[in-house]
């Protein structure tokens, strides 16, 4: 593992209980970062937090993302915990599930664009102002391969990520000049809990589209973040960043 310097940074990663949130923090911590796990899911926090504890300094908060109320709260915890917020990682995610578009219904469909987009937006919100305060800060937005390429039978996961594309973009260009860097990486998928809400026949489809012939490891897609997330990262924002095994063709 090359080491990064994350020292005095201080990162929020939504969905930071399982998953590519929790190898991201992980990451972060052995780089000398502290950091504030999100995810609506107590209980995983409670475990995130006893095996992470021991690499640094570790807060947890439960946080319904698209609720600005809750969001907003959020923000005002972890500053009170940490004093600062250096690194966003926008990870928290939901697919809905996998149907023909006519087929999804619209209560689901509004929920994964609620939670993969309205919650980024309200997350980006709430802390961009603070990063603009001190002059510094990296964003990281998980979006995906998805979001290029709009998957079959996942309309709205493919509607969400395409528009968290857009937001990395539109935001980067409005902080470009303020010392706040926005980009976003577009993993192919990696074998995670997010598996269980999937068709067997939509894994097997996402599979066969990856030339390297397996799926992405939780740790790899940390490591690009780790680097977004670093002072190294200085000249790239507004930049979407290719995890996807060779499947991305742009």
């Amino acid at each position: 593992m090359n080491q990064l310097d994350l020292n005095q940074r201080v990162a929020i990663v939504t969905g930071g209980a399982q998953g590519i949130g929790y190898a991201a923090a992980e990451r972060m911590l052995k780089s000398g970062a502290s950091v504030a796990l999100w995810d609506i899911d107590t209980a995983r926090l409670g475990s995130a937090l006893s095996s992470l504890s021991a690499l640094g300094r570790v807060s947890t908060h439960t946080v319904e993302l698209s609720d600005e109320a809750a969001v907003q709260q959020a923000v005002s915890d972890t500053l009170q915990a940490h004093g600062q917020i250096d690194i966003l990682v926008n990870n928290a995610g939901i697919t809905g599930g996998n149907g023909p578009t006519w087929e999804l219904q619209p209560d689901v469909w509004r929920r994964v664009i609620e939670v993969n987009l309205v919650g980024p937006y309200l997350v980006c919100r709430a802390v961009v102002p603070h990063m603009l305060t001190r002059g510094y800060g990296r964003i990281v937005n998980i979006a995906s391969i998805a979001g290029k390429e709009g998957n079959p039978n996942a309309s709205h996961y493919s509607a969400s990520k395409a528009g968290l594309i857009a937001l990395t973009k539109s935001l980067a260009k409005e902080v470009a000049t303020r010392g706040v860097l926005v980009n976003a990486i577009t993993p192919a998928a990696a074998k995670t809990a997010i598996f269980d809400s999937m068709t067997q026949q939509h894994i097997d489809f996402m599979l066969s589209k990856i030339p390297m012939g397996r799926f992405l490891q939780v740790d790899e897609a940390a490591s690009m973040i780790g680097w977004l997330a670093s002072e190294d990262c200085a000249f790239s924002t507004g930049a979407v960043f290719d995890l996807s095994g060779g499947r991305a063709v742009y």
